[in-house]
């Protein structure tokens, strides 16, 4: 018998759900249940086949525990190697060169020097920094948010050059990113599973937590169908690149072009009383479906981490352009086998 297990915090209504909703489905070759751990022995292998992590970014002893399971023939969700090296910069600079917009982002030192660094420690830092070309470039009002870690905490709205300042000066030894603010019509948050079941929920940030999950879209019409095919596009391509299992997808939609905002979201809010009854059935039901064909397909003495396009093209040598040049070909090979399926079923 294989087993599924979540790993998770405070949270209560998803892991329940996901858990009763495995075993309504399997039950018997395979079970889910919460993760328990009594030790962590290196080297020593668990007792599951899949893990869903759900916490690890909060909890550092849980993020050595992750690694420990994967070395040992884990499938963990989502990758604990990839999840620790991540950050929200690096992401926007990829998107970058698979062709997704993104606002313009410039990286920010931090406000004060991080522990056991002095002025010394900056010799190839400029001082000044070319403030009026990042200001020029990026625009106001923007955004200044961490680059690295999720969520909407220290992110800040800044209106002009004094603002940056007093607000910089709040976020101590966290380097910064500011980005420009896209004033958008339209907002979407996308749940990607298993890097093939996409859901596109309309979505209004501005709302309290427990709205945000309740507005329509402007868009109308073969517009709507254009822009909704364009973010199942994008939201495909982003974490094909990245390798997450388990994510959300973040758009503002400006003059009809959506640009990516948050990507990062390996343990994206689940909670049905912020998502609502609809959202929280499908991301119950496709997450267990998602656990089950990672358990049938778990080989005990392999690696059952997903590693996204970048990192396992890097491993084998390829160029950067290389690899933009194969994530870019996917939505047309896909096309045409869809035209060849279509002519052989006609014929």
């Amino acid at each position: 018998m294989k087993k599924i297990g979540i790993l998770f915090g405070q949270e209560r209504s998803f892991p329940q759900a996901f858990i009763e909703r495995v075993n309504q489905k399997e039950g018997k070759q395979i079970v889910a249940e919460a993760v328990s751990i009594d030790k962590v022995v290196q080297g020593e292998a668990t007792d599951y086949a899949v893990i869903i992590d759900r916490i690890s970014q909060d909890v550092p002893f849980y993020r050595a525990f992750l690694k420990n399971a994967a070395i040992c023939g884990t499938a963990v969700i989502n990758n604990p190697f990839w999840w620790s090296a991540d950050e929200k910069f690096f992401n926007n600079a990829l998107a970058t060169q698979v062709g997704v917009p993104v606002p313009k982002t410039v990286l920010l030192p931090s406000n004060q020097h991080p522990t056991d660094t002095n002025g010394n420690s900056f010799t190839n830092l400029k001082a000044p920094l070319d403030w009026n070309f990042m200001f020029k470039h990026i625009g106001f009002p923007a955004y200044m948010k961490p680059h690295a870690g999720g969520g909407w905490k220290s992110v800040y709205r800044v209106d002009d050059v004094e603002d940056l300042w007093r607000k910089h000066a709040e976020t101590e030894q966290l380097v910064m990113m500011l980005q420009e603010e896209i004033q958008f019509d339209d907002y979407f948050r996308c749940y990607c599973l298993g890097g093939k079941y996409v859901h596109i929920m309309a979505y209004e940030p501005r709302n309290p937590h427990h709205l945000r999950y309740v507005s329509e879209i402007k868009a109308k019409g073969e517009a709507a169908k254009k822009l909704l095919a364009t973010i199942h596009d994008y939201v495909l391509k982003l974490n094909h690149s990245l390798g997450y299992d388990f994510n959300t997808v973040e758009f503002a939609v400006r003059d009809g072009i959506p640009y990516a905002i948050d990507f990062c979201n390996p343990a994206p809010d689940a909670d049905i009383n912020s998502v609502g009854q609809a959202n929280f059935d499908w991301i119950v039901e496709n997450a267990a479906t998602m656990a089950i064909e990672r358990a049938k397909a778990h080989n005990p003495n392999g690696n059952n981490l997903t590693w996204g396009s970048f990192v396992k093209q890097a491993a084998m040598g390829e160029s950067v352009k290389a690899q933009v040049a194969e994530l870019k070909a996917e939505p047309e090979a896909k096309a045409k086998a869809t035209a060849k399926k279509t002519t052989t079923k006609k014929s």
